[in-house]
């Protein structure tokens, strides 16, 4: 009896390479160096490795990072001195800081113009309801999407889950999606934009599962949610119904079980944390570990939209 071949492993390197490759060009095209600063006031070691891959990768692709190190209640200040900054292009903070409600003050006070993650409202808005641009009907300044969801549709188009025959936002019309994970940074904006993209999104969290499916108004294509309940639902009989397994779940006590993936899936992890047993290669076709190249790459790409639709405004005064 022959066993089954074990399924390929992505490397989150090889996924962002056109995209650096294409960062590095546009950089080189501008007249000046774009400059990202990087607000640093935890102690979390993912968040320290963050900012040194963070460093690394704009020093490589042309751009100045400046990692600035405050303490949490000096966060407030130097945000505000790095939105007043005519040098500064582009900012990030290393969350979380406060773990509360100051952290989502803190994320609305960095300023749209520079706001390389897209956690601004205005850009959040613009995600749930499917909306694209920022100057409609003109249409010519892009809005931002949170880098690491963003990250995710890159890799997951990448990979081919993405039906490129279909219509451009119904590219993922009969996939299913399982999502661990419902955070407000990455897990619920990750559901609505792929079922904006058509997917049926099973996104779960330690209280419930939620269904996400593109809403009835395809005009607008607005996704709708429902809570699932019933002895039937769960990961153990929702997991092998699907095409994509997405998990992000910042424990290394936490795996999720192989047993429950179906022979050939697509698996993804973006915690920092590793999420799956070895075994997973031999369950799932394609297996990306970690995303954080990808994400970094999703982060210089919007630091570049934002500069561009800068430019739009200037040249519409």
């Amino acid at each position: 009896m022959t066993s089954k071949p074990a399924g390929r492993t992505i490397l989150a390197s090889t996924i962002a390479k056109p995209f650096t490759e294409e960062i590095t060009k546009t950089v080189e095209s501008l007249s000046y160096t774009p400059k990202l600063v990087g607000l640093l006031a935890n102690d979390d070691p993912a968040a320290a490795m963050y900012a040194s891959w963070t460093g690394k990768t704009c020093e490589s692709l042309g751009f100045k990072y400046e990692l600035q190190k405050v303490d949490k209640n000096e966060l407030e200040a130097a945000l505000i001195r790095a939105n007043k900054d005519s040098e500064t292009h582009g900012i990030m903070v290393y969350f979380p800081v406060f773990g509360d409600k100051q952290d989502q003050y803190l994320q609305q006070l960095i300023s749209p113009e520079k706001d390389v993650e897209g956690l601004n409202f205005m850009y959040y808005h613009n995600l749930y309801h499917n909306v694209r641009f920022l100057d409609p009907p003109n249409n010519e300044q892009k809005s931002i999407l949170p880098c690491t969801p963003l990250a995710m549709v890159k890799i997951l188009e990448y990979l081919g889950v993405y039906n490129t025959l279909l219509h451009y936002g119904n590219r993922l019309y009969g996939k299913k999606v399982l999502i661990v994970n419902r955070s407000e940074i990455v897990g619920r904006p990750l559901a609505a934009l792929l079922a904006n993209d058509g997917a049926t999104v099973y996104s779960v969290d330690i209280n419930n599962i939620q269904q996400y499916t593109r809403g009835d108004d395809l005009s607008e294509q607005r996704h709708k949610v429902i809570e699932l309940n019933g002895d039937d639902i769960s990961i153990e009989s929702l997991a092998p119904t699907c095409d994509v397994i997405i998990t992000g779940v910042p424990s290394e006590n936490y795996k999720f079980p192989t047993e429950h993936v179906s022979n050939g899936a697509v698996v993804i992890n973006f915690a920092s944390a590793k999420n799956f047993n070895d075994d997973i290669k031999q369950k799932a076709g394609l297996y990306v570990p970690s995303i954080g190249k990808v994400t970094i790459s999703m982060l210089l790409r919007n630091l570049l939209r934002l500069i561009d639709n800068k430019k739009v405004r200037e040249e519409a005064k």
